[in-house]
């Protein structure tokens, strides 16, 4: 989503969130005193459990090994 300036946020604001909300896209609100970005809440919330997982020791290169092991070397362990 293109940079919107703080005014024509402030007059298309439901509108604007709607899409940004929507479309999983953040905005970009420029004012003179600096930009900021409006993402929705399902976003924020992604960052903020990205940022929980990789803040775990070894967290990180798990998740990445993970990502690298073919499917037919994963297991399936349905015992709860």
């Amino acid at each position: 989503m293109p940079m919107v300036s703080a005014t024509a946020f402030r007059k298309n604001i439901f509108s604007l969130l709607s899409e940004t909300i929507k479309d999983s896209s953040p905005l970009f609100v420029s004012t003179k005193d600096g930009n900021a970005v409006v993402i929705g809440e399902a976003d924020y919330n992604a960052l903020q459990e990205t940022v929980y997982l990789t803040s775990i020791p070894g967290m990180r290169k798990k998740v990445l090994d993970g990502m690298a092991t073919p499917l037919s070397e994963c297991t399936v362990d349905n015992e709860w």
